[in-house]
This record gives structure tokens, sequence and C-alpha cells, in this order.
């Protein structure tokens, strides 16, 4: 459902009301750039920049219902969503807003035919159940008419204490109360369904469910569209795209890894089963008819037509760390291919390192995607020296979203998203040139740690040994 904005806004402004959107405690930098794509997605433009890295909760005004429900089926950091009647810093004010809050508005949902439910939440900090059906009892002044039904109420309403961020920290009273009707939840459900536990295949560098879904939606993949993963492994990505109704396909230069012949990541399992496989994964999900094929390819060369357009790109390119960044290529100078080994040739491999990788997807997409299609990618990086100046641009490409997730102390990731704004001309330049080599200085950095714990360790040996000596000299000497 596509909606004009200003439309709404104009003839129905009477009937805008507040809504509170409540987060999920996990990939907090990727909040906002979901929020947004999902908001882009429906053609909601709400003017308002939410900050979803303070607070786990956003409020915004909506013109209706059915636009938290439709943000709501497709957020993955959001765990539920409420029409809010009411919030403030202190209980005496909440109740006292609560209590002015129109009756006929309240009365709409809570009529003597209806049943209902209060459900208290705590951000932070935990009560006994006894506390919480004492603060529920404090609500007694609503005109409630219908039963009390705990399960499958025709009403929800919930009251949302937050105690702010900090578990070691929290404070007597809470910073902010929230009380209103829920509405829907959030996908979360839909990170236990599609978990890699139970996943029929898998690999070392499959990509988590959640992290796959909020992909999906920020390259916006809707129903119908046309969606590739360059560097498609086990498919992960192509699982959460399909999900969404989009029609999913991939290449890969792992012919073992697209046929399922690799070595199972599963410590329990020795062999692959005969039938692991990607579009086993799709039939599993019940989503095998969105599932176009995966092609053995490599990256760096020509596939596809030229006039081939896609509508979203999403991918993981390797690092070279745990899979390795390989292309078609040799070392040879003028190699000679006899005539009589060409139909058993196994092409030779070469490095493909990080800067020409970028260079092509991003060139790639350029080419490829439709207007306003997006390239959602992942880009590795050391955090000491992360500077936006780093990541790699192309003149259609816009960067829109960049979001960040740690893996060590040193180490992080960036979800890049790029929306195409025009289409390409022979004198475009991918800028990438700038791009420190990640594997290189990874593994010189792990060698160096071990070379520091090796010398450390020798130095505790050496003072331990100094140590027994003394004391066996003292012992001698008694």
């Amino acid at each position: 459902m596509k909606l004009n904005w200003n439309k709404y806004k104009t003839i129905m402004n009477s009937e805008w009301k507040k809504y509170l959107f409540w987060f999920a405690h996990e990939h907090i930098d990727f909040r906002e750039a979901e929020m947004k794509s999902i908001l882009s997605m429906f053609n909601t433009d709400t003017n308002v920049s939410p900050n979803l890295k303070e607070n786990p909760y956003w409020i915004i005004n909506l013109p209706s219902e059915t636009i938290a429900h439709q943000i709501s089926s497709r957020a993955v950091c959001v765990k539920f969503c409420m029409e809010l009647w009411a919030n403030s810093k202190t209980l005496e004010e909440l109740h006292s807003k609560l209590k002015s809050y129109p009756v006929t508005e309240i009365k709409k949902h809570a009529g003597k035919n209806k049943s209902f439910k209060i459900k208290v939440e705590t951000f932070c900090k935990h009560f006994p159940q006894c506390e919480k059906v004492n603060k529920i009892e404090a609500f007694n002044y609503l005109p409630l008419e219908g039963p009390v039904r705990l399960n499958n109420p025709d009403t929800t309403l919930c009251y949302v204490e937050f105690y702010g961020l900090n578990p070691n920290d929290i404070p007597e009273k809470p910073y902010e109360l929230f009380f209103g009707r829920w509405i829907t939840s959030g996908q979360r459900d839909l990170i236990r369904k599609l978990s890699l536990k139970t996943r029929k295949f898998i690999g070392n560098t499959s990509m988590d469910p959640q992290l796959s879904l909020i992909m999906a939606n920020q390259a916006q993949v809707q129903k119908g569209d046309i969606v590739l993963d360059p560097f498609v492994g086990t498919g992960s990505l192509l699982v959460a795209a399909s999900h969404f109704g989009g029609y999913t396909l991939g290449t890969d230069i792992d012919f073992l890894m697209l046929h399922g012949r690799t070595r199972p990541t599963r410590i329990t399992q020795k062999i692959r089963e005969e039938d692991e496989s990607i579009a086993a994964n799709m039939s599993q999900y019940g989503i095998r008819s969105y599932y176009l094929d995966v092609v053995v390819s490599d990256f760096s060369y020509a596939l596809w037509r030229t006039d081939m357009r896609i509508d979203a790109i999403i991918t993981d390119p390797p690092y070279g760390i745990r899979e390795a960044t390989e292309r078609i290529g040799t070392t040879k100078v003028n190699p000679v291919i006899e005539e009589h080994q060409a139909s058993s040739h196994i092409p030779s491999k070469i490095g493909y390192d990080l800067t020409q990788i970028y260079t092509d997807l991003l060139s790639f997409s350029a080419k490829h995607l439709e207007i306003h299609g997006r390239l959602v990618c992942w880009f590795p990086l050391f955090r000491d020296q992360y500077s936006e100046q780093h990541l790699p641009t192309h003149p259609c490409l816009e960067l829109i979203a960049n979001s960040e997730q740690v893996l060590s102390n040193y180490t992080s990731r960036r979800l890049l998203t790029y929306k195409k704004i025009k289409d390409p001309k022979e004198s475009d330049e991918v800028i990438s040139t700038n791009l420190i080599d990640f594997r290189e200085k990874y593994f010189a950095l792990r060698n160096e740690s071990r070379k520091e714990k090796r010398q450390k360790k020798a130095v505790e040996k050496a003072k331990n040994r100094e140590l027994w000596e003394q004391n066996n000299k003292e012992n001698a000497q008694r």
C-alpha cells in the first residue's frame, strides 16, 4: 500500500494517533537504518528522524493503525507496537494523563462484550508476579467493562516501565512510563523459524537469520522483486529475501559449496547428506517457488547480459579470513592449454583482493540495478582506522545507510546500503583504491598478538623458574 503522506496529513489530521515501537536490545546500530528503509518502502515519510541508539523505543504519529501493522510486518528489530494513550516520567502524571484520555476512545476497544487483559513490561529491571499484579490494580479506574481473559483477549493493554540501559546502575524509579493498547508484534519469531540450528544446509560463513532479514529489509525486497547474491555461499541471504517474496538467484566460485560437498560445519556431522543444498533450504521453509537458481561463476568475469536488470543485490563478499578470496587466473606468462586437455581442464585461481572485489561489485550494481534499486553489502575494517572516506564509492550509487557490527576489540564490519540514482557512463570511476588490505593486516596483527603472548608466557615461565630455584636454595640453607 503506497500512501500520499501530505494528503493523509491534510485530510485525516484529526485521526492521527501516537504509536510506540519497542525494540529488542541487540544490533542497536541497525535499528534506525531498518526503520527508515521500511518507512521509505511504504512511502511513509514521517519527517521525524528517530534516535534509536539512546533509547529502545520510538514514539511516532501515524494516520492509521494499518501503517503500524505494515511497519511491524517487516521490522525484525521491533518487539511490539502499541497505540500510546499516555506517557510520563512520573506515575502520578501518567495516571493524570490517562484519566483525561477520551473515554470514547477507550470504549472503542473495551465494551461490555469485549474481553481484555493488562500486561506489565519492564526494561532493565525485574519484578515478581505479585508486584506486577499490584501495578495492574492501580489502573482500576479505567472504564473497562468486559471480562478479563488472559489468553487471546479482544483487547490487550500494556503498561511499560523504562529503567535505563545500564543494568549495573538501576534507578529506584523508572525514567519513563508508558501505557497504551497493544497493536501487534514485530518479526522476532522469524529469527527462531529461520534458525541455523535447524536449517538443512549451512556452512562456516552462513549468515545469522536476524542480520539476513535486516539486509532484506534495507534492500526493500518486496513481492515480485528479482534479488541477486553474487557471493551466495549457502544461500542464507536468499532465504531471507524469498521470505519477503523476492525471486532469488545467486552465483559463487566455490563449486563444492554450491553442490553441498564441502566438509560439514556441524561437529556431530561426519559427511554431507545427499540432498543438502540451497534448494533444500528453500523447500524447508516453503519458499521454493521463489528460488530461481544458483550458478558456479567467477564474479570478476561478466556472466549476465548487458541489459539484465535486477531490483536488489544483497551480499557478504569474502574477506579472506574464513573463506578464500579467489578468482580465475594464473601467474604464468602466456599460458597454453593443449587441445586434448581442454575437456578436463580445471582453471587455476589467483588472489582476488578486496579493492578489486568492491570495485567490481559497485560497477556491477551501477550497471544492472534498476533506478532506485539497492545494493546492501558488508564491508570489513579495523575500528581504529575507520573513516567514511575509506568506504568505496561510485557516482551512480548513493550511500544511504552505514551500520556497524563489532567483531573484536580491533575489527568490525559495516553494513553498507547504496541506492542507484542514475545510469552509469563510461567515464564513471569506482573509488576503492584507499581500501586497507584487511586480510593482510588481520593476520599480521594476529601473528603479532600470538608473538606477544609467547613472549609474555616465556617471561612468566622464567620468573617462576627463578622463584623455584630461589626457594630450593633457601630450603637447602635451612
